[in-house]
C-alpha cells in the first residue's frame, strides 16, 4: 500500500513498542519517517524533554523534508505515585509527555502542510487510575487536554487527535487465561491496533475529525465491575497496598 507516499511523518519514542510500529505501518504505506528517540539507534537521539533537544530536531527535519504531513507525539512519560515522585520527577513526566508534544507542534507549525495531522498518544489512565501512577496519568491527562486545545486554535490548518491505548502488549508475547478474557474483546492489544488508527486518522477518510480522543482498550473501560462479579471480590486491605 502506498497511502503516505510523498508524504513525512515524524515520530517520537519510535523506536520500540508502539511507536515502532505506527514507524512500520508509516514506511509501509510510503511515508519518509522521521524519529527521535532517547535509544542510540538509527534515528535522531535525543531527549524529548529537553527544549535545545526538540529545536535541533525539528530543524533536522526540516532540513531534509519540506513539509511535516504527520506528527505523533509518542514518547513515554515517567510513571511514579505519590509516594516515591520527586518535584523534579513530576516536573520530568510533564515534560516529556505534555510539553514536548505542545512545542514540537509549535516548531513545526510554518512546515505543516495542508491538512496535516497531530496525533497525541495518550492512555486509558486518562480516566481511571492504579495506585502509585500519578506522573504518568497527569502527564496523559494532559495531553488529552492539550488535543482539544490545539485542535481548536490550529482549526483550518492542521487536525489534532489523540488515541488512549489500553492494555497494549508490547513483548509479542502470547497472552492468555484471565489476562486476555477480562478484556471484552477477549484478548489483549497489540501495538498494530494502535498504528491502524493512526494511519486512519492522519488520512483524509478522518477528515471530519478533529479535537477528539478515541479510546483503544478492547472495552475494559466500558466493563461495569461489582464486587462478587467475574470472579472478583473487593479487598479493601489490599486496595491500600496493606
Amino acid at each position: 500500500m502506498t497511502g503516505f507516499t510523498g508524504k513525512t511523518a515524524v515520530i517520537t519514542g519510535g523506536a520500540h513498542g508502539i511507536g515502532k510500529a505506527i514507524a512500520d505501518a508509516f514506511r509501509a504505506e510510503g511515508a519518509a519517517v522521521y524519529i527521535i528517540d532517547s535509544t542510540p539507534g538509527e534515528w535522531f537521539t535525543g531527549d524529548v524533554g529537553d527544549k535545545e533537544t526538540l529545536e535541533r530536531f525539528a530543524g533536522y527535519v526540516i532540513s531534509h523534508a519540506a513539509q511535516v504531513d504527520c506528527l505523533i507525539n509518542n514518547a513515554l512519560p515517567l510513571m511514579k505515585g505519590i509516594e516515591s515522585c520527586s518535584y523534579e520527577d513530576f516536573s520530568r513526566a510533564l515534560s516529556v509527555g505534555v510539553t514536548a508534544p505542545f512545542y514540537l507542534t509549535k516548531l513545526f507549525m510554518p512546515y505543516f502542510s495542508r491538512g496535516a495531522s497531530v496525533i497525541n498518544i495518550s492512555s486509558s489512565r486518562d480516566r481511571m487510575s492504579q495506585p502509585q501512577t500519578e506522573s504518568y496519568t497527569a502527564a496523559k491527562g494532559g495531553i488529552s487536554a492539550l488535543t482539544h486545545a490545539l485542535a481548536v486554535s490550529l482549526a483550518g490548518k492542521v487536525r489534532v487527535n489523540s488515541i488512549s491505548p489500553g492494555w497494549i502488549d508490547t513483548t509479542d508475547s502470547d497472552i492468555t487465561g484471565a489476562d486476555a478474557l477480562q478484556q471484552p474483546v477477549g484478548r489483549v492489544g497489540r501495538p498494530e491496533d494502535i498504528a491502524e488508527m493512526v494511519l486512519f486518522l492522519c488520512s483524509g477518510k478522518a477528515g471530519f475529525i478533529t479535537g477528539e480522543n478515541i479510546c483503544i482498550d478492547g472495552g475494559m473501560t466500558r466493563q461495569m465491575i461489582y464486587h462478587e462479579e467475574h470472579g472478583w471480590s473487593f479487598d479493601p486491605a489490599g486496595s491500600s497496598g496493606q
